[in-house]
């Protein structure tokens, strides 16, 4: 959410940036309605002001005073309920409009409509040859009793399925290999602090990270209205909701690990092969709290991604980086950056993982706040990136296989897998 003061001031601003996101928003729909609540306040406060005004006459006044004192009271008592009354429906209109206002893209960010437009900053790794047919995960994971599709079908419906055997394990030494990584970082600069978060949810901390009400119909929903998140974001944002934060522990740095659920709605008939696109996953992510600072924000972003790319390069996986053109941006995203590894049996880079900064949009949502050093009272900026999502199980698995149908195990991941160098 943006300031609407900043929204009075750059209202030009906030229309190109939404334009530029292809965000359908009109600024000054929102600003006639806020006119309108502004008008509607400032009246109450004025026949707040008399209603106090007459109300500390009447102890002083006699009894014939004190009646006409009350009698004149009471049309002011109505108008102003009439007045409370019209400023609720007022209230709701306006509410739902600011948390519908994009933000505004970085400069650096591109023109363009879809993730077909991002534009490729970085390339890293050799795209390996194989003087063989290579094999999807699909084949090569089941033919090692890795993964099971249609038991999985079978329990959990479609894109349902099980990791067994060694598809288990070496997706148990992920998550060793990231825990171990983050605890190495924690260890230089003592601020890296894991957590294990939930994933059932209320309503807000989804409104306060810019899920909804834009992203309704991807999330699963109870019956007790809570909702299913699809990223550990969600939750560790929200850790910190209405409270104030003192500046010297920013910035903080958390490594969350949950479940993740996703409805894949718009995504019908897509990937729908293997393990590449799923209802439910596990997924590490890092979100940071920092001061509001620009240049703080960008150099956090930076590092977010760096940590990113150090894992990927670790795991010996060849990737791409984009950068995400504005129509490829999210409500309140910034700028982001998309990590893109190398998938075989497609011959594509597919994305597995986003690093985004949001500068106060998510903080303003969820209220959270430190004290600057003057006493002033500010919104904490946010970023986030994903660690590990469950996709580069299955890129290690195609990117390592051999012609007999064996996989190499990433060096790495070797003292989580009894010292193994092959699955076969």
């Amino acid at each position: 959410m943006l300031d609407i003061k900043f929204i009075r001031e750059n209202a030009e601003l906030v229309q190109e940036g939404a334009k530029k996101k292809r965000i359908d928003f009109d600024v000054k729909k929102l600003l006639l309605v806020d006119d309108k609540r502004k008008a509607i306040n400032q009246d109450i406060e004025v026949k707040r002001a008399k209603q106090n005004e007459v109300s500390q006459k009447i102890p002083k006044a006699d009894s014939i005073q004190r009646e006409a004192l009350i009698k004149e009271m009471q049309p002011l008592k109505e108008e102003m309920q009439k007045l409370e009354e019209e400023l609720k429906g007022v209230m709701v209109e306006w509410q739902k409009l600011m948390v519908t206002v994009p933000n505004i893209p970085d400069m650096s960010v591109p023109e363009g409509d879809s993730d077909k437009d991002n534009k490729e900053v970085k390339m890293w790794g050799k795209i390996p040859k194989f003087d063989f047919t290579p094999k999807d995960h699909v084949e090569l994971m089941t033919n090692l009793g890795m993964l099971d599709l249609d038991r999985g079908a079978k329990v959990a419906g479609f894109r349902g399925y099980f990791l067994t055997g060694d598809g288990a394990r070496l997706q148990f030494a992920l998550w060793q290999f990231i825990n171990d990584f983050f605890q190495k970082k924690a260890k230089k600069d003592n601020k890296w602090i894991p957590m294990i978060v939930p994933s059932l949810l209320r309503r807000e901390p989804f409104i306060g990270t810019g899920y909804l009400p834009q992203g309704e119909e991807d999330l699963y929903k109870t019956q007790d209205g809570q909702y299913l998140s699809g990223t550990a974001e969600v939750a560790m944002m929200s850790y910190f909701m209405d409270e104030v934060l003192d500046k010297k522990d920013l910035p903080k740095k958390m490594l969350g690990f949950s479940n993740a659920y996703r409805r894949e709605a718009g995504a019908h008939g897509k990937d729908t092969k293997g393990i590449l696109r799923v209802h439910e996953f596990f997924k590490f992510e890092q979100v940071i709290l920092c001061e509001a600072n620009h240049e703080t924000s960008v150099k956090l972003h930076e590092e977010i991604q760096s940590n990113t790319e150090e894992i990927t390069q670790a795991l010996g996986l060849p990737y791409r980086v984009v950068i995400n053109c504005a129509g490829d941006l999210g409500l309140g995203q910034v700028k982001k950056y998309d990590i893109e590894v190398w998938l075989p049996s497609e011959n594509v880079y597919k994305e597995t993982g986003s690093a985004s900064y949001f500068h106060d949009f998510q903080t303003r949502r969820l209220n959270i706040r430190y004290r600057d050093e003057d006493g002033k009272m500010k919104f904490a900026h946010s970023l986030n990136n994903t660690a590990l999502s469950g996709r580069p199980l299955m890129m290690i698995v195609e990117n390592n296989q051999q012609v007999d149908g064996s996989i190499i195990i990433p060096e790495v991941l070797r003292p989580y897998m009894e010292g193994r160098e092959k699955i076969k």
